[in-house]
């Protein structure tokens, strides 16, 4: 039986002279992995080998879940992210493949997440016309943080996981624990210390942190822009790259291994 989806290419490998194994992420279907038949002839029935982080309508032939499917069609969208990204902007073209990397990591077959599909596209046109390379950092936490929380794994940003004390935006907005009301030991303001715990899944505050090992901790400035996301818009290279390590930092525990795009994104 044929099925008919959405997808975002974001792995492929040559299987032969004429042929690719692709992995896409599809809106419906979910991470499938698929044979392109000769996807590599100079009369591919795909137009030509489907490249990375291409995006458009698939139609394959599933088969057990231990087996890969056989692509039959491969349509893709006007203005995709790959080619124009490598022409023009060699970093954003690179975070791209990191968010690929982590959508691949971090998600099963066959479970569909169509919410993290909508929001890997959409970092994908945005990432197209990011100005600079804070933008497109900024664009990359945003994702991550997204693909965090849609995959279950969402970190706590908004109050210390240990003792539940709220942290406060710079705008003097008290964001509140879970359970609705204020933690009665008190609010921290956007600038004091703050760490993450990789195991405690969250932002700890200075009085608990003695309480955890795995712990990184974190500027003031960029304990201000987690618990307050809106400012990651005009954060300073520094502080975004303080961010991008600890989420790497994170996704490399999460995954048992280091990313490897991570280091053209991070330059280390």
């Amino acid at each position: 039986m044929l099925t008919k989806d959405q997808a975002i290419c974001i792995r492929t490998v040559d299987y032969s002279e004429t042929s690719q194994i692709v992995t896409f992420f599809a809106k419906a279907s979910g991470k499938i992995g698929a044979i392109a038949k000769g996807a590599k002839r100079p009369k591919s029935p795909f137009d030509g080998p489907i490249e990375m982080l291409s995006h458009g309508r698939i139609v394959f032939a599933a088969s057990n879940k231990d087996k890969l499917a056989t692509l039959t069609e491969f349509e893709s969208a006007a203005g995709t992210a790959g080619p124009t990204l490598l022409r023009n902007n060699l970093f954003s073209l690179n975070c791209c493949l990191f968010a690929a990397e982590l959508v691949n990591l971090l998600t099963d077959e066959h479970d569909p997440h169509s919410n993290l599909f909508d929001s890997f596209l959409e970092f994908l046109h945005n990432a197209e016309n990011a100005g600079n390379k804070c933008e497109m950092l900024a664009l990359l936490i945003l994702f991550q943080l997204a693909l965090l929380k849609d995959v279950g794994l969402g970190p706590i940003l908004d109050h210390c996981v240990n003792c539940k004390t709220t942290f406060a935006c710079p705008e003097g907005d008290i964001r509140l624990p879970h359970g609705g009301h204020p933690a009665p030991s008190g609010v921290e303001g956007p600038t004091s210390e703050l760490y993450f715990s990789n195991s405690a899944n969250g932002l700890i505050c200075k009085n608990c942190e003695s309480a955890f090992q795995d712990k990184f901790k974190l500027t003031k400035k960029a304990a201000a822009t987690l618990t307050n996301l809106k400012l990651l818009a005009n954060a300073s290279e520094n502080t975004l790259n303080e961010i991008e390590k600890l989420l790497t930092y994170h996704f490399t525990e999460l995954t048992h291994r280091r990313p490897k795009m991570a280091k053209y994104v991070l330059g280390s």
